[in-house]
């Protein structure tokens, strides 16, 4: 092979190589952006407009929507809408409840090729049984319940199972409730996840009331999570509310801001008369 043979080959390896190395670079970028976004929506709301929730549970044949049509989410510098972000809570029997969780994230300006402009994250399915009855049940002491369950495959996110275990401690006063939440998770990436977390509220017979959140969340493999919510919850009667909250977040070496507005509607299905 001659001089200008050689160097035709060069060139091609040349070019080969930088393929390749923008393939991996592509996958690593989509990689980040999809293991940010699941860290963020990993956890769906059971307790709106928080991440975290308290220890009681939907009445028997009652089916409660927790629903945000459309929410605004920014991480570093690209933004999203969460449209919608919904939690899907039915009455099993007497002191537990099926939780189904999903939220849907559309990107919004320019985007890396390989990131899909719509995913579907945190879809999960989920039972919730309280522990102990206690003062958010109309008894006394403190309450604890117990959420754990199946983390199914997401769509454009991780195509995984993973596990969940969610252990809360709620307790209320005249002035005010504090709900606390100890989280693990089986990821569906395969790691450990363990989330802290602490959902402050104002008194329950105010129409419109102050809340609060702040959690922790460490993923043992990834970035850790720092988080503040500040909201209020306006109780329209006993079967519709409305929410709205505002958070800050540091995730890794990213800040983040989400905008937060829905509401939460009881519907009765049936005769809660008769228990099971």
């Amino acid at each position: 092979m001659g001089d200008g043979g050689l160097a035709v080959v060069a060139r091609a390896l040349s070019v080969a190589r930088g393929a390749m190395m923008r393939h991996h670079v592509h996958r690593a970028i989509s990689a980040a952006v999809t293991a940010s976004l699941v860290s963020l929506a990993g956890r769906a709301e059971a307790y709106r407009p928080f991440d975290g929730t308290d220890a009681g549970v939907a009445e028997y044949k009652v089916f409660e929507l927790e629903l945000g049509p459309i929410n605004y989410y920014r991480e570093g510098r690209q933004n999203y809408l969460i449209a919608p972000e919904l939690v899907l809570n039915f009455g099993l029997f007497e002191r537990a409840e099926l939780v189904i969780d999903a939220d849907q994230f559309v990107a919004l300006g320019a985007l890396d090729p390989d990131v899909s402009r719509v995913s579907l994250f945190g879809d999960d399915v989920l039972l919730k049984y309280v522990i102990r009855e206690g003062i958010l049940q109309d008894k006394t002491g403190v309450s604890i319940a117990a959420e754990g369950g199946v983390l199914t495959p997401e769509v454009n996110g991780y195509p995984a199972f993973g596990g969940s275990l969610d252990v809360i401690a709620s307790y209320e006063w005249s002035w005010g409730a504090v709900h606390y939440n100890e989280w693990f998770e089986f990821t569906r990436n395969h790691h450990a996840d363990l989330y802290s977390g602490v959902i402050l509220e104002g008194p329950h017979d105010w129409t419109v009331r102050p809340v609060a959140e702040l959690f922790y969340d460490k993923d043992f493999a990834g970035d850790s999570t720092e988080s503040a919510l500040v909201g209020a919850i306006w109780t329209v009667d006993d079967s519709l509310a409305f929410d709205v909250g505002v958070r800050g977040a540091r995730i890794g070496g990213d800040d983040a801001v989400e905008a937060r507005l829905g509401l939460t509607w009881a519907i009765p299905l049936g005769n809660q008369g008769e228990h099971p």
